[in-house]
């Protein structure tokens, strides 16, 4: 009998990527499920609906845009909406390991394109690069407090001290629940476990943010390796100050990890199936919350008008499934 095992071969004799092992998938796992039944939660525990998003945003007023705008808005809230109808229909999959990472990357486009209206619907302008959207998302949204919850969780600097001090005011002293734990059994622990991944995102984007800076032209010319000098600490605390991390960040590596990285959490073990079980409903539960809130905030900043002739011609002609009135009204 053979001894080889894709798993051992994987995790420890490592990749051309990652030629000192691949992360155990015991700990992605749990997390990747986990985080999403934690926004799950929170968005049915706020009813995070159109209707309510409305209320949230009733002070925002409509904007003067040009044709083009208005039309990058509706195409973006075409794209939301079609992923959205995507899980939908992938909920009612047997096997939901078998959909799991499509899944992820159907959620995260819904996410990526609701953002992307938002952004056009309050600036005028679109952005390709992820990372980009991200950027202009949270200074105009998630920095002004003009998201909802469990959205609007965020760190506004990733310098460490800062960083720090702003987890230790979002944390209380029962957010106890772990990511890697079982299950979030009620909203303490949904929130706990918000936070928690909020933190790992920080460690996260903070290091790559350092790792990028080492390939810079101003890092070079210090001719040093590291951090450790005075200098070389206020060039990268120059920059990690600029930075912050929100919920379009945790977004973009989330999707990152399943559709690029780990290729064994999703897709090897016995014990996927069951932990992914009511998976797709969260991730269904968690894009609709937002793309609802993204529909609300457009719907003002185009007009009641306007907005109401694209949910009519969209309703009629649509090819999807879903209907908008379950999302949009």
């Amino acid at each position: 009998m053979t001894d080889f095992s894709l798993y051992e071969r994987i995790t420890k004799e490592g990749t051309l990527l990652e030629p000192k092992g691949v992360p155990d998938p015991s700990f992605s796992l749990p997390s990747t499920v986990n985080w999403m039944r934690c926004l799950a939660i929170l968005v049915q525990h706020d009813a995070l609906n159109f209707r309510t998003a409305n209320a949230f945003y009733s002070r925002v007023i409509r904007k003067m845009s040009n044709i083009q705008e208005q039309n990058t808005i509706f195409q973006q809230l075409l794209f939301a909406i079609h992923q959205l109808s995507a899980l939908q229909a992938l909920k009612s999959v047997p096997n939901k390991a078998d959909v799991a990472r499509v899944g992820i990357v159907a959620w995260y486009y819904g996410i990526y394109a609701a953002a992307s209206a938002m952004v056009t619907a309050q600036v005028g302008s679109f952005h390709e690069d992820h990372t980009s959207t991200a950027t202009v998302w949270s200074r105009q949204f998630a920095i002004l407090n003009l998201v909802m919850h469990p959205f609007d969780l965020k760190i506004t600097s990733l310098i460490q001290k800062q960083a720090d001090s702003e987890l230790k005011v979002l944390r209380t002293s029962i957010n106890t629940y772990l990511l890697t734990d079982s299950p979030p059994a009620n909203k303490i622990d949904a929130y706990s476990g918000c936070v928690s991944y909020l933190s790992g995102n920080v460690n996260w984007w903070s290091s790559k943010i350092c790792e990028d800076l080492k390939g810079s032209r101003d890092f070079k010319e210090l001719g040093v390796k590291d951090f450790r000098t005075k200098k070389a600490q206020a060039l990268r605390d120059t920059k990690l100050a600029s930075r912050n991390v929100t919920f379009l960040h945790q977004a973009i590596r989330y999707r990152g990890k399943a559709n690029y990285r780990e290729a064994l959490y999703l897709g090897y073990g016995s014990n996927v199936k069951s932990l992914a079980e009511i998976y797709i409903d969260d991730l269904y539960t968690v894009l609709a919350g937002f793309v609802a809130m993204a529909g609300a905030f457009c719907s003002k900043r185009l007009g009641k008008t306007l907005w109401n002739e694209f949910i009519a011609d969209l309703e009629a002609k649509r090819a999807f499934s879903i209907s908008l009135l379950d999302v949009w009204q």
